[in-house]
């Protein structure tokens, strides 16, 4: 019989990613009414030290499995070793990050697990029997769409990263960490990673927008984003735009906040430029202080913002930057 409730910890570099923290307060939340308890499934290599992390944020138990194969991401050692563990533990819910990582393996564990797949839901709730409902927008984020799987399980979705929010971590509380080992199939270990590059920039620009504190966000109001990433750098923040620069290839998708972007959740968040669509208010109102800047004093972005310029945005990034 499916039990307990399990959470896909996604880790790089060894660290432990948000949005996994945030789940596992979701899933604490879930457990609660049906009695189960909360599972974390912890891959890669040297990784055992984090697990005591992941019980401070909510993990009953944690399934580990340190092995050299997962240490980078690879979909088919990936995907092998958590269809093992579901289909030796059963659990009634997995719920994965909406991450590049989670995108890639929840829908091919679903398709492994013979089960179906929520993608980017912003909410979860269940009842007392265990049901998980879903709601994700739809759309386009005009309307909310409410999903259930109650004839197989186990249930699966993924969530933004930002939407949920974390709960405060407990370093008292007991949980037990279950080292895993795995059988392979290497023969279908088609890829091989030859070397790993990644960006090196000592102000962090680039670094992801889901997990900076100040988002310096522009929009098509916006004709050179070289000042914003010079303002990025002085405030300590990243980099975000709108999809309007995404599509005209400005800015790479991974900058973008909104419906078809990403969810963020900053201490502070300056719009530079952007109107306000409702796509991409939905990723990003609930930021803790919201600076909007746009010449259009009607825009729908000022009716979220808790400070709201109406002036070219060029020009008050000029000037911000001079007085840093």
């Amino acid at each position: 019989m499916a039990q307990n409730i399990w959470v896909f910890c996604e880790q790089r570099d060894g660290e432990i990613q948000s949005v996994a923290l945030e789940l596992l307060g979701v899933a604490k939340e879930l457990a609660t009414k049906t009695g189960e308890k909360v599972g974390a499934i912890l891959l890669g290599h040297k990784i055992k030290d984090k697990a005591q992390d992941l019980i401070a944020y909510g993990a009953d138990e944690v399934h580990v499995v340190d092995d050299k194969e997962l240490a980078c991401f690879l979909t088919e050692p990936y995907a092998q070793a958590t269809a093992q563990l579901a289909k030796q533990y059963q659990p009634s819910v997995i719920l994965f990050g909406a991450t590049s990582i989670g995108r890639d393996l929840a829908p091919r564990l679903s398709a492994r697990l013979k089960t179906g797949l929520t993608a980017d839901c912003t909410k979860l709730e269940n009842d007392e029997n265990g049901n998980l409902f879903m709601t994700r927008p739809a759309f386009g984020g005009n309307l909310f769409a409410t999903i259930i799987c109650p004839d197989h399980r186990p249930q699966m979705s993924t969530v933004r990263p930002g939407v949920m929010k974390k709960c405060e971590p407990d370093y008292n509380r007991k949980g037990e960490v279950v080292e895993e080992k795995i059988e392979w199939d290497k023969s279908k270990f088609g890829v091989t990673v030859i070397e790993e590059i990644k960006n090196d920039d000592s102000c962090d620009i680039d670094g992801k927008i889901e997990d900076a504190k100040i988002l310096v966000s522009c929009g098509r109001g916006v004709k050179d984003v070289a000042p914003a990433k010079e303002l990025a750098c002085k405030v300590k923040g990243a980099v975000a735009a709108s999809r309007a620069l995404v599509d005209v290839g400005v800015m790479d998708h991974s900058r973008q906040v909104g419906q078809t972007g990403k969810t963020v959740r900053p201490q502070a968040y300056l719009a530079f430029g952007i109107s306000g669509a409702i796509q991409h208010l939905a990723g990003m109102e609930e930021s803790e202080f919201i600076v909007a800047v746009n010449t259009d004093k009607s825009a729908p972005i000022f009716k979220v913002a808790n400070l709201g310029i109406v002036a070219d945005a060029a020009a008050v990034i000029k000037n911000l930057n001079k007085l840093l």
